[in-house]
């Protein structure tokens, strides 16, 4: 099970993550509260192990400035978290992640195969994500599941029973794994843990 913590905006934070088994780690280039700058970002990613993946997510950003965003960052992925067409994806130099809120996958379904992972996420609030709000996961149940990654209100505590509906590839968190506003590391390590614990079932089996 693939783990994302989005929205991390320091070096601390990110060693934590990636300590704790964080397999992606995602930077807000759009504006948010979690808003990271270029070089924010670029000291960040050479702070980690090549076995973390880093993420860019951005809004009806131009391609040339995500290009260029992603080669001084040295981003493995680049998130299009807004209306972004399928075009957008086959120009980007990096692979790619599109978000498609819950409430549109239906319409959207033949787009997924443009992208290397989709993150299916709650309909969108302030923000395009990161709202921490929850949506019917069972609306996830029929998209391919080996690039799907659901996000949209998980926590520590409610992550198995999403993944066990849904059965995605991985999981986001951002303001899940927070207190008070700010990165939480010991929610982190619990998100992590209980993402990559397997179902019940699976566990019998792997006995």
């Amino acid at each position: 099970m693939l783990v994302k913590i989005c929205g991390i905006t320091s070096t601390e934070m990110a060693k934590k993550a990636a300590e704790a088994g964080a397999d992606m780690i995602g930077f807000v280039f759009a504006p948010s509260k979690r808003q990271i700058t270029l070089k924010e970002a670029a000291i960040i990613t050479r702070a980690l192990p090549p076995s973390v993946k880093t993420v860019g997510v951005f809004v009806n950003e131009s391609i040339a400035k995500m290009q260029a965003i992603s080669e001084l960052t040295g981003l493995d992925y680049i998130q299009l978290h807004g209306d972004e067409a399928p075009s957008v994806a086959k120009k980007l130099r990096t692979k790619v992640i599109k978000s498609f809120p819950a409430d549109s996958l239906c319409s959207k379904i033949k787009e997924t195969r443009h992208y290397d992972f989709i993150l299916i996420d709650s309909p969108a609030g302030k923000y395009r994500g990161g709202n921490g709000r929850t949506f019917d996961w069972k609306l996830a149940k029929n998209v391919p599941k080996q690039n799907v990654i659901l996000a949209g209100g998980l926590t520590p505590e409610n992550v198995q029973q999403a993944i066990d509906i849904v059965q995605p590839a991985g999981v986001d968190v951002s303001s899940g794994v927070e207190t008070d506003g700010v990165k939480d590391p010991e929610k982190i390590r619990k998100f992590i843990q209980n993402a990559k614990g397997g179902s019940p079932i699976e566990k019998i089996y792997n006995a």
